[in-house]
């Protein structure tokens, strides 16, 4: 009987679609590319289906390929990572690593995090999306997920790993228009741009006198004519002076340092949404895993230390 997916075609057809050819990927592997052809034609014919349409210079993955290049990589991560907690591999960090991320955060800082990562380790193999909603924390989509705030989940592992504080700011042009509020309620007779992100109530701002147990919450219904789910599309909004927004310190610092945005209120205290590193408990023993987390959590710290004056 013939085994329709055996565990060569994985670490093969892996390399084939990050090649991008069959030549390349014959020089990567180090055969003839009349040799990868061959083991390609033996993978579609054990499967019966199309992976990949070939044209002269390039090749594109089938709906079929994009499938099967997505369970293989997944399970050659599993490999990987039981031989880690097995011990039979070394400590070097190596495979795939999946990572989510929110957008802003994503594009802004955490994709040139892994840009520099990728170049201390090249043997690790990164995957990078980003979403405006965290996914859910019991699906196996991702390895790491870098997000604000700890989750209430014992099942998963939420390291620490910057600071993220909640700002209110506007342009200097619309405070100078309508006035700078004093006290929270002031900010129902302002614009104020509305951001839907998670499970977060919409319109509805939360700030506080004092930390812990002596804080004095106030709850500030907003309203204004400009909403959206993107935080950057927000900022700009923003910067076009149309009104008091709420975004973390690590989207607008650079606005708030140059004074094209001014803070709001600032002897208020608005809700916290801490960066955290979020992984399964299985993975933390991965070394790709510990190694991105460390990587990520040093670099941030970094930028957080360069930024203060």
């Amino acid at each position: 009987m013939t085994i329709a997916i055996q565990p060569a075609d994985l670490g093969f057809f892996s390399a084939l679609a990050s090649a991008g050819s069959l030549s390349a990927a014959a020089r990567e592997l180090g055969v003839t590319t009349p040799a990868v052809s061959k083991h390609l034609a033996q993978m579609e014919s054990r499967v019966g289906v199309s992976l990949v349409n070939r044209t002269t210079r390039r090749m594109s993955l089938t709906p079929e390929g994009e499938l099967y290049l997505e369970h293989a990589r997944r399970i050659l991560g599993e490999i990987d990572g039981m031989e880690e907690l097995l011990g039979v591999a070394k400590a070097t960090p190596k495979g795939l690593l999946r990572v989510n991320a929110t957008l802003g955060f994503g594009r802004r800082h955490v994709a040139p995090l892994i840009s520099r990562f990728v170049r201390k380790y090249p043997q690790v193999e990164v995957q990078l999306q980003l979403s405006v909603n965290p996914p859910p924390l019991t699906e196996d989509s991702f390895d790491v997920c870098i997000r604000f705030g700890a989750p209430p989940d014992a099942r998963v592992i939420a390291r620490y790993v910057a600071p993220n504080r909640r700002l209110l700011c506007a342009a200097p042009a619309y405070i100078a228009k309508h006035g700078m509020p004093r006290t929270p309620n002031d900010l129902a007779r302002h614009n104020c741009i509305g951001i839907r992100q998670g499970e977060e109530a919409y319109g509805v701002w939360r700030l506080a006198t004092g930390r812990a147990r002596g804080a004095t919450t106030e709850t500030i219904k907003t309203r204004g004519n400009l909403a959206t789910n993107d935080g950057e599309i927000a900022v700009t909004w923003a910067l076009d002076g149309h009104g008091i927004l709420m975004r973390a310190e690590w989207d607008i610092e650079r606005y708030l340092r140059t004074g094209r945005l001014v803070q709001v209120l600032p002897q208020y205290y608005t809700p916290d949404a801490d960066i955290h590193a979020v992984y399964p408990q299985r993975h933390q023993l991965a070394a790709r895993v510990r190694a991105f987390v460390d990587f990520v959590t040093l670099s941030l710290t970094q930028q957080t230390a360069s930024s203060k004056p």
